[in-house]
């Protein structure tokens, strides 16, 4: 199935998309002018963080959903028919009352199909995906890796030009997920599925990597296209290849880099003073990572891409994680490295009081906005704030969902270095621990 540049024809452009969520204070921009084609005989990765617009994207040209500006365009093939679209879901969506082969057929039988030729090819494409013999099972029999081939299935047995995939292999565990990706690259390298074309949603840098002819990645807030990598490997890719590496660590790099108007105090995240959005991430998550890079064989220092490995841990569970220990200068992060401070590796090696009085400093010097709330119960008589005004505040440079996620992020935090307490009873912050 692979071919060459020249080889390959449009299929589907994408021209000038925006989209927005919501209405009125609330609406939020989520694409932004996003212009991409995509061609015959090749896989193509839509990589990025959650918020990054992917799935967004990826229902409009499904048509799902229509764009707020702009449009899909699809090409007419050489006979002038337009290509025809299927979509594989993450959460298998299968009818848990309708057998394999009763789901299978779903697509065809909606297109009117007459049964007999419904069944023979809904058979054909249960064979097709390893699944012969369970034809009569429901869902409920089956293994997540079997209900999602029931998926792969449903969506090739309308003979698509363009598979649409979003994130399908998130919802596996880790061996199921390579079987399942294997076994798809088979299949399109042998040419033995009826579609011209993959478009494939992922958070994993080294499954985007794995799979795809190139790779679009997506900024956040609103997404745009921040870069188009073209993966020259031949396949199929041996993780352990130099190369393969090699541009994993790129990809990494691209992605934690820091906007070059982004001034240095504000670490990754959008916004200044207590308008930096932040992410919900545990401090024993935070902890966990020190712990992980302080010790053998890093020491100190190791590359995002073996913490992914070593830790089973994708971007939008890594890069938060990095992200915030970088903000509390906890960590450095160069390029596709994380490197720890001296006090993370101070934090690595104390005991329990010893690390909460370092994550204190560190959160009342580096996190405006647990300084700004701490500030506010230092002047009161009582010593005490209802959470509503912070949320406010916070509403003021930000969407209600990121306000609230973020005075939660502060909250956790704070409760955990014991720099204020707060009552969720009565949604107010004091000094007091409310127990």
């Amino acid at each position: 199935m692979a071919a060459t540049i020249l080889d390959r024809r449009p299929l589907v452009r994408v021209v000038n998309v925006r989209h927005h969520y919501g209405r009125g204070h609330g609406r939020a921009l989520v694409l932004d002018n996003v212009d991409l084609t995509l061609d015959e005989n090749e896989i193509v990765g839509l990589l990025g963080r959650s918020g990054s617009g992917k799935s967004t994207l990826l229902r409009s040209i499904a048509g799902l959903i229509a764009p707020s500006e702009g449009e899909v365009r699809f090409v007419p093939s050489e006979d002038g028919s337009p290509p025809s679209v299927s979509m594989v879901f993450q959460t298998f969506a299968l009818f848990p009352w309708l057998t394999v082969l009763q789901n299978v057929e779903l697509g065809l039988e909606a297109r009117r199909v007459p049964a007999a030729e419904r069944r023979t090819r809904a058979l054909a494409a249960i064979d097709l995906i390893g699944l012969d013999g369970f034809e009569n099972a429901y869902p409920k029999e089956l293994s997540g890796g079997m209900r999602q081939r029931v998926g792969l299935a449903r969506a090739l047995v309308v003979d698509p030009s363009l598979l649409l995939m979003d994130e399908p292999f998130s919802a596996l565990d880790v061996l199921t997920a390579e079987t399942l990706r294997t076994d798809l690259l088979d299949l399109w390298s042998e040419g033995r599925m009826p579609i011209r074309s993959i478009l494939i949603v992922t958070h994993n840098i080294e499954e985007a990597v794995l799979m795809c002819d190139r790779i679009l990645v997506f900024s956040s807030n609103p997404g745009r296209v921040a870069a188009e990598i073209r993966v020259d490997l031949p396949q199929p890719r041996d993780r352990l290849d130099p190369a393969f590496r090699a541009l994993v660590d790129e990809i990494y790099a691209l992605m934690t880099a820091r906007p070059a108007a982004a001034p240095a105090h504000d670490g990754l995240f959008p916004g200044t003073g207590i308008a930096m959005a932040l992410p919900v991430v545990s401090t024993n998550a935070l902890a966990g990572l020190i712990e992980e890079v302080d010790g053998a064989p890093f020491d100190g220092e190791a590359s995002l891409a073996d913490l992914a490995d070593q830790l089973q841990l994708e971007v939008d569970q890594l890069f938060p994680m990095a992200e915030t220990l970088q903000l509390m200068r906890f960590a450095e992060l160069k390029g596709a490295d994380l490197r720890l401070t001296p006090a993370a590796r101070r934090y690595a090696q104390a005991d329990v009081d010893t690390r909460k009085g370092l994550f204190a400093q560190a959160l009342l010097a580096h996190v405006p906005l647990a300084g700004h709330i701490r500030r506010i119960l230092d002047e009161r008589p009582g010593h005490v704030a209802p959470a509503r005004r912070f949320r406010d505040e916070l509403e003021d440079h930000m969407s209600p969902d990121y306000a609230a996620g973020t005075l939660s992020a502060v909250t956790h935090w704070a409760r955990y270095a014991e720099i204020f307490a707060y009552d969720e009873d009565a949604d107010r912050f004091s000094l007091e621990d409310p127990s």
